[in-house]
């Protein structure tokens, strides 16, 4: 089993930036893959971003490419997602998530853990 919690949401005026973190602990964290997904009210769970076990694979959704960094310290066991140039359609609740592939995916129902979410919320 792997245990994850998310950290670093909160209130941001369009424009800002936050950095979104994922603690992990249980089995080896380094030999997961890590996604992330966000969840808005009354919207199917979204693909964010997905880092490969070794860091140097990542994968974007379209709309945050140029926006958004994944990014994973194994020897910390800590997967962080900073966002920047946020927009109010940023706004939902953040979930990591990690899978034992060797493949960077994109499809929330692949993988097998997830933590809690932490909110995000950008104003106008």
């Amino acid at each position: 089993q792997v245990q994850l919690v998310e950290s670093g949401g909160g209130l941001v005026q369009a424009g800002g930036s936050l950095r979104l973190s994922c603690a992990a602990s249980g089995r080896t964290f380094s030999s997961y893959a890590i996604g992330w997904f966000r969840q808005a009210p009354g919207k199917e769970r979204e693909f964010v971003a997905a880092i490969s076990w070794s860091g140097r694979n990542t994968d974007y959704a379209d709309s945050m490419k140029g926006r958004f960094t994944i990014s994973r310290d194994n020897a910390k066991n800590t997967g962080y997602l900073q966002m920047n140039s946020l927009k109010p359609e940023d706004t939902a609740v953040y979930y990591c998530a990690a899978v034992a592939s060797l493949r960077l995916l994109s499809d929330p129902g692949k993988y097998d853990y997830w933590g809690q979410g932490t909110q995000v919320t950008v104003s106008s």
